[in-house]
């Protein structure tokens, strides 16, 4: 994998509005951040011939997506997943590229994640049948990610001393963020007093410590850095790549390693390793950011500081603009 450092780029990027009710399909939002991010690369349909998305049976296929577009695809995969998927559709988009199946591969994401499908186990997901894995958890009562996360969250509590009010810089500073992009959907700056201050979820989340549920789609572009030169944007060269890694159980975490262990734990001896650098390299970091103690605890696993020092960390001013490694500059999933 080494020798496919910066032989691939992200050339193109497009996105819908970010709302609670757009009353428009999966399908037409697609087509929507897919073009945007065509036009942004100055691409047109006969230039991209491979298509990757991810759901969770909330999206419209790549195959359906495609031809809207005018194009044709030599190469296409819609996979089931969340969390770091575009990550890993990334490197599918490399290895396909490489091999010869495809030449340019938009990666998109459209849902409904507030008007129709919600994550938060509540409305269409929250009637489906019990079955597969849900059998150890919905019957239970664990219906949501923020209940799945809690216990690692708690036991970094319980280990280190972390506070909730360290945590919730994170809010604050991925806020201070949002109010300076147009198209977040919360732009308003919050103080520690207003996370701690906002309605419990589960602890140790309250309401402010939750990603947005909103209705949008997005879009990448991923093509070779030979053919990105005679594209309009300057082109944003792939380093290393890791997605979709896991940990040894993802049901019964706490069987193996710490319980606040997170996949970064692992990801990090991928990825830089692929890079030829170091966390102390990185200027800039991005987060998944579903909580801000997912913030907290992927910082940590990937090194940006001593495990168990997360807390002090995020709390220390250090991942906002104007300090040593600003995060999630656009205000990330906690705002957009």
């Amino acid at each position: 994998m080494g020798l496919l450092k910066d032989r691939y780029c992200i050339v193109g990027v497009g996105e819908t509005e970010y709302s609670r009710d757009s009353r428009r399909t999966t399908r037409a939002m697609a087509v929507e951040a897919i073009k945007k991010a065509m036009d942004d690369a100055g691409l047109g349909p006969k230039d991209v011939d491979g298509m990757l998305s991810y759901h969770q049976n909330d999206s419209t296929p790549s195959l359906i997506v495609g031809p809207d577009l005018g194009i044709r695809l030599n190469f296409w995969i819609d996979m089931i997943g969340g969390g770091s998927s575009i990550e890993a559709l990334i490197g599918i988009a490399m290895g396909v590229i490489e091999v010869g199946m495809c030449r340019t591969v938009a990666i998109f994401r459209s849902m409904n994640g507030y008007s129709e499908l919600r994550i938060g186990g509540t409305g269409a997901r929250g009637a489906a049948p019990v079955r597969g894995q849900d059998l150890a958890t919905r019957p239970y009562g664990t219906m949501s990610p923020g209940q799945a996360f809690a216990p690692s969250f708690m036991r970094h509590m319980y280990d280190y001393g972390t506070t909730s009010e360290q945590v919730a810089h994170v809010k604050v500073a991925h806020s201070k963020h949002a109010s300076q992009n147009p198209k977040a959907f919360y732009k308003e700056r919050v103080t520690v007093a207003d996370v701690l201050s906002s309605r419990w979820i589960v602890k140790p989340l309250h309401l402010l410590d939750c990603c947005v549920e909103t209705d949008n789609a997005t879009c990448l572009i991923v093509t070779s850095a030979e053919r990105a030169r005679d594209l309009r944007q300057r082109p944003v060269y792939v380093m290393g790549v890791a997605g979709r890694v896991s940990k040894p159980r993802s049901d019964f975490a706490f069987a193996h390693g710490p319980l606040s262990r997170v996949a970064g734990y692992y990801a990090k001896e991928i990825v830089f390793p692929m890079a030829g650098i170091g966390p102390e390299d990185v200027d800039l970091t991005g987060s998944y950011d579903a909580f801000t103690f997912t913030t907290m605890l992927q910082l940590e696993e990937y090194g940006f500081c001593k495990k168990g020092e997360g807390g002090a960390y995020v709390s220390s001013g250090i991942i906002e603009l104007g300090g040593k490694r600003p995060n999630n500059t656009s205000g990330g999933q906690l705002c957009e």
